[in-house]
């Protein structure tokens, strides 16, 4: 007899081979490992999804969109996959941007184990980092069942002690959407981020989105140019400001704004009612040769004030990147592509495993900068060449 562990929801089970599904949450034998065989590292979890991934994405520890990446090879001239889109500028501009920052080292004072703590929306949150609004994965290789990548993208984020984002894509309907069907098996602890559709569409997207207890919802506004949702059937739209607020005016739930890259119009979504500004350019993946979001987001944030709270997301992959995004002003941080190999790889374990990896090197990050809580974080820990030594260490 062997002893069987599901990847989505923790259950184990006694059987002489491997069973088909799951039992209990219905995850089918992608996300089933013998006991033996459940990744006990991250590195582990990589594994498993480089193989699940071949050809399409390699887990390379530098996730930049260059062109010996294979997610960028393929996306040139060919669905994008992984990669971004055109010559994939954006993509690697915003692991360019967040590279050319650097921290300041402060290691006098007293000894001090920083506070990562935070809230969101109202959700208390362990750290303010949140898994991004990614969709798709069934259609990387047949990786693995929908519903089963968004439920494992919610449940790691709880256990992780953070709150997830969904996404949406062409294949979710109002029938059949593993966004919302995730959702509700969380009791909606999640925050669904749709397409932009046809307003009447969005309406009842929000109804279902009410029904099931959701903490808020968004919209993909940066995906109004997705030329595969108007292939399948489901177009999208620009939205205007009176759209949104239309959209604001017809829930309660707190409304995110996200794929916002000029200051002007994250000011309109905010005096439209809109509760967060996610700053994005979808990865790279809507538009080329865009700035990098971490040359932005300090501009917006300078626009907006405190009028709004401030997602950004583009080339984090460390907690080094999230301490830079939270000084350069944004309140909250939102991970991509490593959450869909972590999912891929081990389901909600990977999920969460990731996870913790990120609040670990954050902490890190935070002790060796001076920063005792998420509060004190601001742009005084970044070192600037353009000025004079006087002023630079002015802020000490």
């Amino acid at each position: 007899m062997n002893q069987w562990y599901c990847s989505v929801c923790h259950e184990m089970f006694d059987y002489e081979d491997k069973p088909v599904i799951c039992e209990i949450c219905d995850a089918d034998h992608r996300m089933i490992f013998n006991i033996k065989e459940v990744p006990q590292s991250l590195e582990q979890v990589r594994d498993l999804a480089r193989k699940k991934l071949k050809g399409i994405c390699a887990g390379y520890p530098s996730c930049d969109g260059s062109f010996d990446k294979i997610c960028q090879r393929e996306a040139y001239g060919k669905p994008i996959g992984l990669g971004g889109i055109g010559l994939g500028r954006s993509f690697r501009g915003n692991s360019e941007a967040l590279e050319k920052i650097q921290l300041n080292m402060s290691v006098l004072g007293e000894h001090f184990e920083p506070d990562t703590t935070c809230s969101f929306l109202d959700v208390d949150l362990e750290f303010p980092v949140l898994a991004s609004s990614t969709a798709g994965a069934q259609k990387y290789n047949d990786a693995m069942d929908e519903t089963q990548f968004c439920t494992s993208v919610l449940r790691g984020s709880k256990e992780a002690g953070t709150i997830g984002l969904r996404g949406d894509t062409w294949f979710y309907t109002l029938d059949d959407n593993p966004s919302l069907n995730a959702m509700k098996a969380c009791e909606g602890y999640g925050i669904p981020i749709f397409k932009p559709r046809s307003q009447d569409v969005l309406k009842n997207l929000i109804e279902k989105a009410e029904d099931f207890g959701c903490k808020a919802f968004g919209i993909d506004l940066d995906g109004c140019g997705s030329s595969i949702m108007a292939l399948h059937g489901q177009p999208v739209f620009k939205k205007s400001v009176k759209d949104i607020e239309e959209l604001v005016s017809f829930t309660n739930l707190p409304f995110i704004a996200k794929g916002i890259m000029i200051p002007d119009e994250a000011l309109m979504c905010a005096d439209a009612g809109a509760s967060v500004v996610a700053v994005s350019n979808h990865g790279g993946r809507v538009l080329d040769s865009t700035p990098g979001v971490a040359t932005m987001l300090p501009l917006i944030r300078e626009k907006v004030g405190d009028l709004v709270t401030i997602t950004a997301d583009g080339g984090v992959r460390t907690g080094y990147d999230v301490l830079k995004m939270l000084a350069l002003g944004a309140d909250a941080v939102l991970l991509g592509r490593d959450i869909i190999r972590a999912a891929v790889g081990a389901g909600t374990l990977g999920v969460k495993m990731h996870l913790e990896h990120i609040k670990k090197t954050l902490k890190k990050a935070m002790f060796m900068t001076g920063m005792k809580n998420i509060k004190m974080i601001d742009s005084k820990i970044l070192f600037d060449y353009n000025q004079n030594k006087e002023e630079q260490w002015e802020k000490y």
